[in-house]
């Protein structure tokens, strides 16, 4: 069984699932850009969680997990509640249809995501690779 989203369990599965997976690192190898998931309460989620990663080339250098006030600074945030999270993670919203809809709200370089879809369509199935199919539900 994986990890639930969110919690520390799942971002370290995380960290280490795009660490080992060689078709991220071939994919992501010019990506340059830190990300902060803020995700807001809904749901199962009561209170407000940061999930930061450091992803430089392929790699992701670090993770962190955080409900304080002051997260870490990253080149690209992307705010949703955690249900809507959840719909991407599970596989029933399309991540970039979301963030073009303003579903996920995206703070950085749109056009840098756009220049990068395959780096973000592999970064969101790695995330959905380690996310338990029961998330969410109680």
């Amino acid at each position: 069984m994986h990890p639930i989203f969110p919690s520390q369990e799942w971002l370290d599965g995380f960290e280490n699932h795009l660490n080992s997976d060689e078709k991220y690192a071939q994919i992501a190898k010019n990506w340059e850009g830190s990300v902060l998931f803020d995700v807001q309460p809904s749901g199962a989620l009561e209170k407000r969680l940061y999930l930061f990663l450091d992803l430089w080339h392929g790699k992701c250098r670090g993770s962190q997990m955080s409900d304080s006030g002051d997260p870490p600074e990253a080149d690209f945030v992307l705010q949703a509640s955690y249900d809507r999270f959840v719909e991407v993670l599970l596989g029933k919203l399309h991540p970039m249809q979301a963030m073009l809809t303003r579903k996920l709200i995206l703070k950085g370089s749109m056009t840098y995501m756009m220049r990068n879809v395959p780096t973000v369509l592999e970064f969101v199935r790695c995330a959905q690779d380690v996310t338990d199919s029961y998330v969410g539900q109680e």
